[in-house]
C-alpha cells in the first residue's frame, strides 16, 4: 500500500507511461483536436504529454491537446494497453499549472471556484425549493441524510450521490428519487457542496487539496455500507471514479465502493422499469448527446425506446465532452455545435430535445423561446410515463430573461430562507450569463 495520495498518483502516472507505446491512437480519437488548435502528428503530440509528465515541458500541440480536452473519452475507449489518457491529459493540466503558480495561488483559485459553485448552488436550490424537498435532497442546515421510502437507516440499497450543481436544477435529482421509490429500492441522498469531488481543485493544479477532498467525500459515501453508490453528475463520475478512487484503492488495498451512473442504473432495470411506463407520451424527440461516460447514452436511449409513445429521432450531429459545460474550453466549437443541433432538432420536426444531464438543460433550456420544441430531461419523460412530475422551476425562471423578474418571483422563498438580496441578485445574473449560445434577437 502506498501512503499518500501524491505517491500514489505519482505511480499511477508512472504505470501509465511505462504502458504507452506512444501509438497516437488517443490522439487520433479525440474529437477536439482540430478546435484545439493540435495540428502535429498523433505520435508527437503524445510523446509532448508524456514530456510534460517526466520532465515538466512538452511540445505546443500537447500543451494545446491538454487544454482543448473535454473529457469526451475517446481517447479511453481508444487504448488497448491499459492508459487512461484523459488522466494523464488532467494531471499534464495541473503539472502546468504547478509550473506557472506557486502551491499557495494554486490553493486559492481552488477555493474560489468552490465558494463560486457553493453559492450558485445553494442559492438557486433554495430559491426553488420549500424546506420538505431541500430535505429530500439532503441539503438542510443541520446536515441531515435523506432515507428513501421504507429504508432502514444502516443499510439503504444504495447511496444516490447527487454531486454539486444538479441542486441547481433540482426537478431532474428529485424525479430520480421519485423513480427509485416506484422501483421499491431504498436508497439514501448525499451531495451538494460538502459532498465536493474535488474537481475544482484538481482544476486549478492543486492536486494535495484534490486528493484531500475526494478521499474525505469518499468516506462519505462509503457509508451506505452495501458497497453500491448511483451517481447522477457524470463529471462526479469521472472525478471520483477515475480520478481519485484508484489513488484511494493502492493507499488501503481494497476500493471503498463501486459506482454506477443513474441511466446505466435504469438500464439494467428496465424489466423492472416497463410495468411503471403505463402512460403514453406521444412526443417525437432527439438525443442531445454527450459520450464522456461510457454507455450512458445508449442506455438513455434504451430507456426512452420504452417509454410508449416516443419516436426517438437521430439527427446526425456529432457529440463531445463529458457534459456541455466541459466544452467551455472551446467556446467558438460549443456555439456551432448548439446552433447546428439546434437547427437540425427544428428541420427534423422534433417535439422535444431531451438532454441527460443537467448543465445541458441549464444551457439549452431558454432555446425553447426562439425554437418550435420543447426542452427537456430524459427524466421527464420517463417521469411523465409513470405518473411523476416535478415543475421544472429553473426553466419557468431562466425563460423570463429579466433579472428583476426573476427576484420577484422568488422573493417569498429567498425570504423564508434567509438569503442575502445582494448574493441572490448576483446568483440570478450568473444563472442568465450561463447561455453559451446567445439567444437570438438578445
Amino acid at each position: 500500500m502506498t501512503d499518500t495520495f501524491e505517491q500514489a498518483l505519482a505511480d499511477r502516472v508512472g504505470a501509465m507511461l511505462d504502458a504507452c507505446t506512444g501509438c497516437g491512437k488517443c490522439v487520433e480519437a479525440c474529437p477536439v483536436t482540430e478546435p484545439g488548435g493540435v495540428t502535429a502528428a498523433p505520435r508527437a503530440v503524445i510523446e509532448g504529454v508524456i514530456d510534460i509528465l517526466r520532465l515538466g515541458t512538452g511540445s505546443e500541440a500537447a500543451r494545446n491537446w491538454a487544454n482543448a480536452c473535454v473529457m469526451s473519452g475517446d481517447c479511453v475507449r481508444a487504448c488497448h494497453y491499459g492508459v487512461n489518457p484523459r488522466f494523464l491529459l488532467a494531471v499534464a493540466r495541473a503539472t502546468m499549472a504547478k509550473a506557472k503558480s506557486p502551491a499557495s495561488e494554486l490553493r486559492k483559485r481552488g477555493v474560489e471556484a468552490f465558494r463560486l459553485v457553493n453559492r450558485d448552488v445553494t442559492y438557486l436550490a433554495k430559491m426553488q425549493l420549500e424546506d420538505d424537498l431541500l430535505e429530500r435532497l439532503g441539503q438542510m442546515a443541520d446536515g441531515r441524510a435523506s432515507l428513501g421510502t421504507g429504508a432502514a437507516p444502516a443499510r439503504p440499497d444504495f447511496v444516490f450521490y447527487t454531486g454539486c450543481n444538479v441542486l441547481k436544477t433540482p426537478h431532474i435529482a428529485l424525479l430520480a428519487l421519485d423513480i427509485m421509490d416506484a422501483l421499491g429500492v431504498t436508497w439514501q441522498v448525499m451531495g451538494g457542496p460538502t459532498h465536493c469531488c474535488g474537481v475544482m481543485r484538481l482544476r486549478a493544479g492543486d492536486t494535495e487539496t484534490f486528493g484531500r477532498v475526494a478521499e474525505a467525500t469518499i468516506d462519505k459515501l462509503s457509508q451506505g455500507k452495501s458497497g453500491q453508490v448511483i451517481s447522477w453528475c457524470p463529471s462526479c463520475q469521472v472525478q471520483i471514479g477515475e480520478m481519485a478512487m484508484p489513488q484511494i484503492e493502492k493507499m488501503r488495498g481494497k476500493r471503498p465502493f463501486e459506482m454506477t451512473p443513474f441511466m446505466l442504473f435504469l438500464r439494467d432495470r428496465l424489466a423492472q422499469l416497463r410495468p411503471l411506463l403505463r402512460e403514453r407520451v406521444a412526443l417525437r424527440i432527439a438525443l442531445h448527446r454527450h459520450p464522456g461516460v461510457t454507455g450512458v447514452m445508449q442506455a438513455a436511449e434504451e430507456v426512452l425506446r420504452a417509454v410508449p409513445g416516443i419516436e426517438l429521432v437521430e439527427l446526425h450531429q456529432p457529440a463531445a465532452g463529458l457534459m456541455s459545460n466541459y466544452l467551455a474550453v472551446l467556446p467558438d466549437f460549443k456555439r456551432k455545435l448548439y446552433r447546428a443541433e439546434l437547427d437540425a432538432a427544428r428541420d427534423a420536426g422534433v417535439d422535444a430535445l431531451v438532454a441527460v444531464f443537467h448543465p445541458d438543460h441549464r444551457e439549452l433550456c431558454a432555446h425553447e423561446a426562439e425554437y418550435p420544441f420543447r426542452i427537456l430531461n430524459v427524466l421527464e419523460v420517463v417521469g411523465a410515463s409513470m405518473g411523476l412530475r416535478r415543475d421544472d422551476r429553473y426553466k419557468q425562471l431562466k425563460l423570463m430573461q429579466d433579472a428583476d423578474a426573476i427576484a420577484a418571483d422568488c422573493a417569498d422563498l429567498a425570504a423564508r430562507h434567509g438569503l442575502d438580496a445582494a448574493t441572490s441578485r448576483k446568483v440570478i445574473e450568473a444563472m442568465l450569463a450561463d447561455q453559451p449560445l446567445p439567444l437570438r434577437g438578445g
